[in-house]
């Protein structure tokens, strides 16, 4: 029997630092068993227009689902956050690894002290290309200059460090798993910026008929962050969003209660829906669609009909 496995990535080092976590951990954990890594380039690593321009949604996941699709690869490995919510079929989530900080954090070029975004000096250029980032920044910040950010973290950093920017707003997971945990100013709360459905956790999508693959990946599942991810997934979902609109989400397990918090606004923050729900962790997907049809009540539609 072919005891192999082929994981699809993309080829930026947090990505492959996501594919060789999870490679070394199937080997870890399935002795005899050979995985190997094949980089895949997507739609958003080639085009480096903004994501509201290219279409945010699966734009770095597409040619990845494509390659399972086709059987070039058993197993993709993303940030969770690029996935969108809804699969095609066969393809499935079997597995979702346990989160890194889910916060966003802030990176200043001049290191100082600070202790919230609200203590930027005023008219500070920011990076970023995240609607979600920009309007909860506006909303606090109006005066703040936002200036549009693409490329991998490093690049993001190096044009920092020229003087592009006074400051970023980056995953903090992202900076923590490429070491570059230093370069956090300030993790940002998440009572003034809530992340993005997903963020900090790690999906691993095969197609539900492979055998070999789901049953391999199911060793590397974290039932807390799936709990969590679900209630944010079904949130986005249910609104029909995607993460070029300014949609976010965070969901925290205490015992058996699901307490889950959304947001959905208008890019320029001059209007902000927010809202928290609980739940039983046995229902995830029930709370987040609740909690987007909370929303809705409230005129959720109508500010992401306006973008």
């Amino acid at each position: 029997m072919n005891r192999s496995l082929i994981i699809g990535s993309r080829g930026s080092k947090l990505a492959l630092w996501q594919a060789k976590q999870a490679q070394a951990r199937l080997i870890e954990s399935h002795p005899g068993l050979t995985v190997s890594i094949e980089i895949i380039k997507t739609t958003g690593d080639v085009k480096r227009d903004p994501l509201s321009v290219i279409g945010g949604k699966g734009v770095f996941t597409k040619e990845l689902e494509d390659a399972l699709l086709d059987g070039r690869i058993d197993i993709a490995v993303h940030s969770l956050k690029d996935l969108p919510t809804i699969l095609p079929e066969p393809l499935t989530i079997a597995a979702i690894c346990e989160r890194e900080d889910p916060r966003d954090a802030l990176v200043l070029r001049v290191s100082k002290q600070i202790s919230a975004v609200l203590d930027l000096p005023a008219e500070s250029v920011v990076g970023t290309s995240s609607q979600r980032r920009l309007a909860q920044l506006k909303s606090r910040r109006p005066d703040l200059v936002i200036k549009d950010l693409r490329g991998n973290v490093d690049t993001r950093i190096r044009k920092l460090d020229e003087g592009q920017y006074d400051a970023l707003i980056l995953a903090s997971a992202g900076l923590k798993r490429l070491g570059l945990q230093h370069r956090i100013s300030l993790p940002i709360s998440t009572n003034e910026m809530l992340p993005a459905v997903g963020q900090g956790a790690i999906g691993i999508e095969t197609r539900s008929d492979n055998e070999l693959a789901v049953e391999s990946v199911r060793r590397l599942e974290h039932s807390e962050t799936r709990i969590v991810c679900l209630a944010e997934r079904a949130f986005l979902r249910t609104l029909g969003g995607g993460c070029q609109f300014p949609i976010a989400a965070h969901g925290v397990v205490n015992g058996q209660e699901l307490l889950l918090e959304g947001l959905v606004a208008k890019p320029d923050g001059s209007r902000i829906l927010r809202d928290i729900l609980s739940g039983s962790t046995d229902q995830p997907e029930q709370v987040g669609a609740a909690l987007a049809a909370k929303l809705n009540e409230n005129g959720a539609q109508t500010l992401l009909n306006e973008q």
